[in-house]
Parts: structure tokens; C-alpha cells; sequence
């Protein structure tokens, strides 16, 4: 009996609340090399709104899905049926995306046994199904730019972001201090409170650390690795915290603003700025052992309890146009992600 699976599709680019529909379709069994998965929950990330937005997106994302597609580019599922020739899977297991652009927003889905890594059903639905974008994106920025020992320093603008909260957590297991810096608002003190509790070492708004001597003063060794997701005055203000030959690292643009270096900062600190998306490193990367070392090492720390989840909110599948619109409402104290739940 073929199961019919519900899945959010879009045809065509726009806002997400516009342009996606739950469509219902049958899918066949799988083939010999194939497993059908239950999909358990899937998060919104914000890579996969600008993929859905497509030319209309500020960001021009680069990610061109074939019409129609699904939306989604992560998940935690069950395996429910296997092809006669898989080997490594097996029905009751759960999986995660091994692959990017599966389209994982869908109650059930067809995927190649090579485009899915097995996981614990010990490790809590949220931290599986957020598992393979955000703290991926941490922990490689933190590993591959220059070398952040133990004792040694990061600073982070964008910290209460699901990436944030990533890195202040790595940073706290690795013994790297890591310094927040978020906006202001009502209730700021439960934020840093919020994010100490995670593992930053300081949190500062963007107005306390352009009067910061927490560096100068050296109540904490100079950062050699500055993170930026913001981009505008915030970006320049942290690489101004930079130590001599250090790097700051962009992966986000919240600001939709152009990063502005200072000439002495390039000149007489010899600092450098980089990118990083991971789905490029993915791509080159997909059976790198760097890569399988760091999921081993991620779903190490998870099971640990060093490691949970960004702050979160389930939402049925069926309210997806709620959880999308307010996907993209920056407001409240933290970050929220939203999940998608699909049974």
C-alpha cells in the first residue's frame, strides 16, 4: 500500500507564506538502494526561506531548486521500509540529512541510503532534527580559520542566533573563552544571563563594546577569531577587537548592511576577513573524514548534555505559514527557531 506523504512545495519564488502549498502525493517503495523515511520534525532555518524567496531575496541566494520543490534542507526521520540491496540501514532507525537539498518538509520522503546519516534515538528530536546546519557551521568556523586553543579567545556579534548559541557552547566544552555581542532591549540582562549560562564568557550589547576595555585591560586575552552575521557597524566593531593577525569570518548579512574595515586594521594588525557557507563546504567536503569527525564530535557533546538545542518552538506542519512568518520576525529576547512537528 503506497503511503501518502504531505509535503510543503513551491512552484515558483516569493514569500514564503505566499507561494508554499501542503500538497499531498503517493510515493512508491522504495528502491533496491533506497529507504522510506517518516519524517519527525523539521526546522525553519533561514537558508531555507532565502531559497524559497529565491530572486527576490536580498541575499540573490544562490541555491536554485528545480519546480516544483520541496522546501527544507534539514530534518530527524524514521526509517520506515528498506530497498533489498541497503546495508547500513534498518527499519526503526533515525537519520538525519547526510546530503543538502533533500526537501525536508514533508510527513514522509524516498531518499538514496548515501544521502542519510544514522543517529541514537537517545538524542532529543530537537537536537537531531537542528543538528546538521547550525552547529556544523560552528564548529567548523571555530576549526578551520585560524587555531582558537584552550585559554584562547572568540568574539561573536549575532550571539543569541541558533549559530551563536552553537558557538558559546562549543566554546565552553573546548575551553575557548567567547565573548556575545547582541542588540539591546527590554529584559537584556535575562539574555547575557541566558547565553552565560551557555557558556559566554561576556556578553555585551553593541553599544557596551565600542566603550569596552575588557581586551585592553586584559581582563581577557585579544580575540584571534571574530564571527559576524550582522555585517554594517557591528561587523567593524568587533574586527576592531581583533588581535594582530586575526580573522574574522562572515556567514551572515542580518543587517543587510556592507562590511566597513578600518585601513589601520589591515595595514598595522594585518588582520583578515573571510566567508563561510556550509553548504559549499558540504559539497567539497561530503566524505572528508573532517566531516564525519565533526558529527561524531557534535553527537558526542549532545549526548554529554553539553550540547542542547537552540531555543525553540514546535509548531504542526499545518501552521506553516505562521511558523514562516514569524521565522522572520527578529523580535522577542532570544532567537527563536521554529520546528516543524509532522505528526
Amino acid at each position: 500500500m503506497a503511503i501518502l506523504a504531505k509535503a510543503l512545495k513551491f512552484s515558483n519564488y516569493g514569500e514564503p507564506a505566499d507561494v508554499l502549498e501542503l500538497a499531498q502525493e503517493p510515493l512508491p517503495p522504495p528502491e533496491k538502494n533506497q529507504v522510506l523515511v517518516k519524517i519527525l520534525a523539521a526546522p525553519i532555518n533561514p537558508a531555507d526561506i532565502n531559497t524559497i524567496q529565491g530572486e527576490y531575496s536580498y541575499r540573490k541566494y544562490p541555491v536554485k531548486p528545480k519546480f516544483p520543490a520541496i522546501a527544507g534542507n534539514e530534518c530527524v526521520a524514521e526509517i520506515q521500509e528498506v530497498g533489498s540491496c541497503v546495508k547500513n540501514l534498518k527499519k526503526g532507525q533515525r537519520v538525519v540529512p547526510f546530503v543538502t537539498g533533500l526537501g525536508t518538509w514533508s510527513t514522509h520522503a524516498i531518499y538514496d541510503e548515501d544521502q542519510l546519516l544514522p543517529i541514537s534515538d537517545t538524542i532529543g528530536l530537537a537536537e537531531a532534527a537542528t543538528l546538521t546546519v547550525n552547529p556544523c557551521t560552528a564548529y567548523r568556523m571555530l576549526k578551520d580559520f585560524v587555531e582558537v586553543l584552550p585559554g584562547h579567545c572568540v568574539i561573536q556579534n549575532g550571539a543569541n542566533s541558533a549559530v551563536g548559541q552553537a558557538v558559546h557552547q562549543l566554546c565552553k566544552a573546548w575551553g575557548i573563552n567567547s565573548v556575545g555581542v547582541v542588540r539591546d532591549r527590554p529584559g537584556i540582562q535575562d539574555l547575557k544571563n541566558y547565553l552565560k549560562k551557555l557558556g559566554a564568557t561576556e556578553v555585551l550589547t553593541e553599544e557596551e563594546v565600542r566603550a569596552s576595555k575588557i581586551f585592553k585591560e586584559n581582563q581577557l586575552p585579544k580575540p584571534m577569531l571574530a564571527l559576524n552575521c550582522v555585517g554594517g557597524k557591528s561587523a567593524t566593531e568587533i574586527s576592531r577587537h581583533l588581535d594582530d593577525k586575526g580573522v574574522m569570518v562572515t556567514y551572515g548579512g542580518m543587517a543587510r548592511e556592507p562590511i566597513a574595515v578600518a585601513t589601520a586594521s589591515l595595514i598595522f594588525k594585518d588582520i583578515s576577513f573571510r566567508g563561510f557557507w556550509m553548504t559549499r563546504w558540504t559539497k567539497e567536503n561530503s566524505t572528508a573524514p573532517e566531516r564525519f569527525k565533526m558529527f561524531e564530535d557534535l553527537l558526542k557533546l549532545i549526548e554529554q548534555k553539553q550540547f542542547i538545542a537552540p531555543v525553540h518552538e514546535m509548531v504542526p506542519l499545518e501552521k506553516y505559514k505562521d511558523a514562516t512568518k514569524a521565522s522572520l520576525d527578529f523580535k522577542g529576547l532570544i532567537g527563536k527557531k521554529y520546528i516543524l512537528s509532522m505528526h
